[in-house]
């Protein structure tokens, strides 16, 4: 391979951590080489698993391929603003990647926008789709029966508790709650010691974005036992006047009444989780965190804040149902994957350089740096993969039981409303007030006729 198209690649891929959109944006067609392949994805801060695992692909992509480099585009941007910025690139063809890493939760809404195009045919030749579990295959079908994208990773939700926070409180090592009530009385008991940590901490409010329906909001409604969730997908309806709905509002207004978690304002800073992951959880300032499968990639060797000790230090305990009936135990699962633009210089192109970034090697070594849960048959049986975390065998187990959101365009709004909903309850509206306003926009969203009534 040339020596200038390894430099090339090199300076387009360090060059791009700081390209700002404005500079895309006066990009024209006319001037897009054919053979460069560009790729947008989300960057956590100063995180750089995700620009390593691309970059190493694109190096051996463009060995194998002299004529063709690759480009990284890293969006920096809290989760909202990735979405709203990256529908932006793709709506233009002078502007739009070849590539793109999506979360499942918004790939039909871009879908519906008319951003993505199907892959079904490109699919047809892959060699590892029949590896794909079978939910995440369906997160990534359009209502037309259509595949949009090549699902990558999943997760699950948890409840997170700090062992030393929890023994100066009195509390067990082995903590294991029934119900929400249970959650509850452990954050009190922890409020009324001697220890000076939060207690308790659910992600919430519209500056959270989906973190806070989903591994807010969601981990409460979907164990509220009154079998409706958000969406009856045999119905083909959107959910309002759900009981749940109100109970789940009521737990998160329970923790700010009482004095059980952050303030307000922490509540509804942007980089709230950054804060938790890098200080209050490492230095025994919270004692219980709902979050995701994910976030102990956060504390490795690698990481801005290496915490070896979190291991021995973090308890895992299962999300209980509102009073321990049905399952007993409640989390959700996502995931994100990479699809094609419309923009596309050229598709096969850009799936081949797709099928690199997801052979077996390559993602086996992804899940490991950062720490997420596959959703690829071959790289569940990879030994490395089995073992690169304490938590990967616990999490993965939780799927079996695992709940997903509503795969349809307008979900994304809807979680909005939620977003909104719980914002309006931690800044004193009565949660059956906001529940009202939730099923009022809900309405407005999909229409009067794309709605029911909850059956309990």
């Amino acid at each position: 391979m040339p020596a200038d198209r390894r430099s090339f690649l090199r300076f387009t891929a360090g060059a791009a951590a700081v390209l700002p959109l404005t500079a895309l944006a006066g990009c024209s067609s006319a001037n897009r080489d054919p053979n460069l392949i560009r790729i947008a994805f989300q960057q956590f801060g100063s995180g750089t698993i995700k620009e390593e695992w691309i970059t190493t692909a694109a190096q051996e992509f463009s060995e194998e391929h002299p004529e063709l480099s690759v480009e990284l585009v890293p969006i920096v941007a809290s989760e909202n603003d990735y979405f709203t910025k990256n529908e932006l690139l793709m709506s233009s063809p002078r502007t739009s990647p070849d590539l793109v890493y999506e979360d499942s939760f918004i790939l039909l809404s871009d879908v519906g926008a008319g951003y993505l195009q199907p892959i079904t045919d490109l699919v047809e030749g892959f060699e590892h789709w029949d590896d794909i579990a079978d939910a995440s295959k369906e997160a990534v079908t359009g209502e037309d029966g259509e595949v949009y994208g090549i699902p990558i990773t999943t997760d699950t939700r948890a409840l997170w508790f700090h062992k030393d926070v929890f023994a100066e409180a009195g509390l067990p090592e082995d903590w294991q709650p029934g119900s929400w009530e249970e959650i509850l009385e452990a954050a009190r008991t922890i409020r009324d010691s001697d220890s000076e940590a939060t207690p308790l901490f659910i992600f919430a409010g519209t500056p959270q974005g989906e973190k806070a329906s989903m591994q807010g909001f969601e981990m409460l409604l979907y164990g509220t036992g009154d079998g409706t969730g958000l969406y009856d997908r045999d119905a083909e309806k959107w959910i309002l006047g759900s009981q749940g709905f109100i109970d789940s509002l009521t737990f998160l207004r329970t923790m700010f009444d009482e004095k059980l978690t952050l303030s307000l304002g922490q509540h509804l800073d942007p980089n709230i989780s950054e804060t938790i992951y890098t200080s209050l959880l490492p230095e025994g300032k919270l004692g219980i965190l709902v979050d995701g499968s994910w976030i102990s990639q956060n504390w490795t060797e690698s990481a801005p804040a290496p915490w070896p000790e979190w291991p021995d230090v973090l308890g895992l305990a299962d999300m209980p149902t509102q009073d321990g009936g049905g399952t007993g135990t409640v989390t959700l699962a996502g995931g994100w994957g990479l699809s094609i633009p419309h923009g596309v210089t050229d598709r096969e192109v850009a799936f081949q350089f797709l099928e690199k970034l997801v052979s077996t090697e390559t993602l086996v070594n992804y899940a490991i740096s950062d720490n997420h849960i596959t959703v690829r048959e071959d790289v569940a049986q990879d030994e490395r993969y089995l073992s690169y975390s304490p938590a990967v065998e616990y999490f993965t187990d939780l799927l079996e039981t695992a709940y997903y959101r509503p795969a349809l365009p307008s979900y994304p709004e809807v979680s909005s409303a939620i977003q909104e909903a719980m914002e309006a309850v931690m800044t004193g509206t009565e949660p059956e007030a906001a529940a009202a306003e939730y099923d009022a926009t809900v309405t407005d969203i999909v229409g009067p006729e794309n709605v029911q009534e909850a059956t309990s």
